[in-house]
């Protein structure tokens, strides 16, 4: 085997094509054998075949060239038969290219196809019989033998006739301007049916193979009397066009043919003569006219032009002969159609522009302008056609893609031709942009109002990636102590969780940062303004703000006897009071006021419960207890004072506070009573020495009381001082500033007025006896 290799790089104008190596192989190659070794012919790294899955488009030419990735190596796949793919075209070649991918590249290939000398020479028929009258037979007569035909081309091709015996005719060879061989046997004596009625002749046609194939006919004559002149054509070649979209039945052209013979021997019928080619199929000439017609399909890419034999015979065999050239005309009757070479499916939103995407071969088998092909896209979109070479294009990025704004792209290419009409093909290409975190969540809002008594609200951030890239955690970005331990978000779905005890009194707003983030650290931030709504979660808080000990019984009307101080921390309607009492008080100041004149029928003491209720849903209250005692003079007051404190009313309900006033009360229950008996000691001493009326007076605090009617607040505490003389029964009073400014006793239960006390005490019986004085519940013993 013999066979020549060329390789070559040239700088062509798209990078990707990078050069074309050929070869030279013969004809009726056995299947694997080796046809070149592509990877080192082209340079080309084993491993590069493999990872740039190396692959060969040959289109028709897939079924006799086949790749050996692994070995680099061009093998032949089918046996290739020249005469059958390539008929009498020289030379024969197969055209086809291997590509790699990752990145693209592109190569040419070229594989000759040589002949060898593997068809012998054929005659159509292996006999013919000629009938030559003896008078018409001249000397010089000629006698169209039919030629051979040999499917090799060059020297394997036909080179010789040679007719035996040679007695009566000679062998004549004429040169065609086809090229081909005009075979006619030639007749040198006259011939004498009575010496001999039937001739028989072998005609061997050979080529110039090595070694020399042959072909023979024989051909047998008869000799016949009086036809003694031979048709003859009027013109030896005619010439006809025809387009190649012509019908069935199309009349092409009438030959003539004219023998100077009467009778049957000058009748002329005409004949195709054609054999081993499809002009019989195509044409057809009419038998007695002449006249040629087309009865096939013409098709201008599979033939151009047509070279019909004819022949004019008469009665008594003779013949001339005469040939037609029947030149096809092309039509614009192919669309251009567009192969797919290589194509990228999915390519990355960060892609640079001239980004190969896809390469695709264009062929139109029409010729001149029904052959030039042009590919265009649609506008709008962000790639372009380029034209690598003749017939090759690819499709390129020309600028930034975005997936936000595009995720996939229905790319329809339509390639056109420049006949008349124009024909076109299309393709559409789907490419997939994929995406790479290029964008950051972003808010709904950049801030978020939510109220709560309970809280849950849910802040939403989206983010344009997808995948990976899309998915998004929510936190709370903020250094304050208090809104990490009253607040969680969910870092999955955004809802903010109240997990903490909220108070509207301390704070009613709060500001909470949210940052959401995705996978690839791309932020975004928002606030979220809380709303603290404020329930009605506290009583009103009442103070004394000011009171008098006593009511004479001719005071006026509208005389204050106490004015109330109302605190509730609520807010709204929550807040606002209410005042409910037997006397009139102002809704506005708290005083409490006498609405007439006191009269006889009155009681001496009297209960005064005020009633404070805010106005929430649920409404929350207090409850205050003013006593007010009326009478002429002071020691009355006492008096009412002192008995009230016996007949206390305690409240069921006992709390913190108290248990702590309790305690207190005890530990000074304890102190006065260690006092007293102290006292009481010293008084007993005292009691032996002679009066004195100048002897220093012992002060005497008695301990404080508490009135657990309310809810544990203590109440005001007040101290008197009674000065007493020997010599008279008139005392003087003193009253002392209050011990403290408390809270009044809460006594939700109290809902009247004091009832009247049933016993009385007087408080002068005994001149050395402590006077106990009681307000409001509250006791002090002193003595002057």
């Amino acid at each position: 085997m013999r066979w020549q290799v060329v390789l070559f790089f040239s700088m062509l104008s798209l990078f990707y094509v990078l050069g074309q190596v050929s070869y030279s192989i013969p004809e009726e190659m056995s299947k694997g054998s080796l046809v070149g070794n592509i990877a080192q012919d082209l340079g080309l790294d084993l491993k590069r075949l493999k990872t740039g899955k190396a692959r060969l488009h040959v289109g028709n030419s897939a079924e006799y060239i086949e790749l050996n990735k692994e070995r680099g190596l061009l093998l032949i796949k089918e046996r290739i038969d020249r005469e059958a793919l390539c008929k009498q075209t020289t030379p024969c070649a197969l055209h086809f290219q291997m590509i790699l991918e990752n990145p693209i590249e592109f190569y040419r290939i070229t594989v000759e196809i040589k002949d060898i000398n593997d068809n012998a020479p054929i005659f159509k028929m292996n006999n013919v019989l000629f009938e030559i009258s003896e008078s018409s037979a001249v000397i010089g007569a000629k006698f169209v033998l039919e030629r051979a035909m040999d499917p090799d081309v060059g020297v394997n091709g036909l080179q010789s006739y040679s007719l035996k015996p040679t007695d009566s005719f000679n062998l004549k060879l004429q040169n065609q301007q086809d090229g081909s061989k005009k075979v006619e046997m030639v007749l040198q004596k006259h011939l004498d049916r009575e010496a001999q009625e039937h001739l028989s002749l072998i005609l061997t046609a050979a080529d110039g193979g090595e070694p020399q194939l042959s072909g023979t006919m024989r051909v047998e004559i008869s000799v016949l009397d009086a036809n003694d002149n031979a048709p003859v054509f009027t013109q030896e070649v005619y010439k006809v066009t025809i387009m190649e979209n012509a019908v069935k039945g199309a009349v092409l052209c009438t030959v003539t043919a004219t023998d100077a013979d009467e009778g049957s021997n000058g009748k002329v019928m005409y004949s195709i003569t054609n054999t081993l080619d499809d002009v019989p199929v195509m044409f057809h000439i009419a038998e007695k006219s002449g006249e040629l017609s087309l009865t096939g399909n013409l098709d201008y890419e599979k033939a151009q032009v047509y070279e019909i034999h004819l022949q004019a015979s008469d009665d008594g065999g003779l013949t001339d002969s005469a040939k037609i050239l029947v030149e096809v005309t092309d039509t614009n009757d192919n669309s251009p159609s567009i192969n797919i070479m290589s194509k990228t499916n999915s390519i990355s939103e960060n892609s640079r522009p001239e980004t190969v995407v896809t390469i695709f071969n264009v062929h139109d088998p029409d010729s001149g302008e029904n052959g030039k092909v042009a590919c265009n896209i649609e506008e709008h979109v962000p790639f372009l056609i380029k034209s690598a070479s003749k017939m090759f294009f690819s499709l390129v990025t020309v600028s930034d893609l975005d997936r936000e704004r595009a995720s996939d792209y229905n790319i329809t290419v339509t390639c056109s031709d420049e006949g008349v009409p124009s024909l076109s093909s299309s393709v559409t290409l789907t490419l997939q942009i994929s995406d790479v975190n290029d964008n950051a969540p972003v808010f709904e809002r950049t801030s978020y109002e939510a109220y709560i008594n309970t809280l849950v609200s849910t802040v939403s951030a989206s983010d344009k990636d997808t995948g990976a890239n899309g998915e998004v955690s929510y936190m709370i970005s903020t250094s304050k102590l208090i809104l990490s331990e009253l607040f969680n978000i969910n870092p999955k779905t955004g809802e903010i969780i109240l997990v903490g005890e909220i108070d509207y009194e301390k704070a009613n707003t709060y500001q909470i940062d949210i940052e959401v983030v995705d996978s690839g650290g791309l932020s975004d931030s928002a606030k979220v303004i809380v709303d603290v709504l404020d329930v009605n979660d506290n009583n009103p808080q009442i103070n004394m703000v000011s009171k008098s000990e006593s009511m004479s019984e001719d005071s006026p009307i509208n005389t204050v006897i106490a004015m109330l101080s109302i605190n509730d921390p609520d807010s709204g309607n929550n807040g606002k009071v209410v005042y409910r009492a037997l006397f009139e008080v102002g809704l506005q100041n708290g005083e409490i006021r006498t609405i007439r004149q006191v009269t006889d029928k009155d009681a001496v003491k009297q209960r005064l419960t005020v009633i404070v209720e805010d106005n929430g849903e649920p409404s929350r209250s207090a409850t205050v207890t003013v006593n007010v005692a009326v009478a002429d003079s002071f020691p009355e007051v006492l008096s009412e004072f002192t008995d009230y404190t016996h007949n206390k009313e305690y409240n069921d309900s006992i709390t913190f506070y108290l248990v702590l006033a309790l305690a207190v009360v005890s530990f000074l229950f304890i102190t006065c009573l260690v006092v007293i008996i102290s006292v009481k000691i010293y008084r007993w001493r005292q009691s032996r020495i002679p009066y004195h009326s100048n002897l220093p007076v012992i002060p005497y605090y008695p301990p404080r009381y508490s009135d657990t009617l309310g809810t544990g607040t203590l109440p005001h505490v007040y101290n008197y001082e009674v000065c007493r003389t020997t010599d008279s029964r008139k005392s003087d009073s003193k009253f002392g500033r209050a011990g403290s400014q408390n809270v009044l006793i809460m006594d939700p239960s109290s809902r009247g007025t004091m009832q009247r006390i049933q016993s009385e005490k007087s408080i002068l019986d005994e001149p050395d006896s402590p006077l106990e004085v009681s307000y409001m519940g509250f006791k002090s013993v002193v003595k002057c």
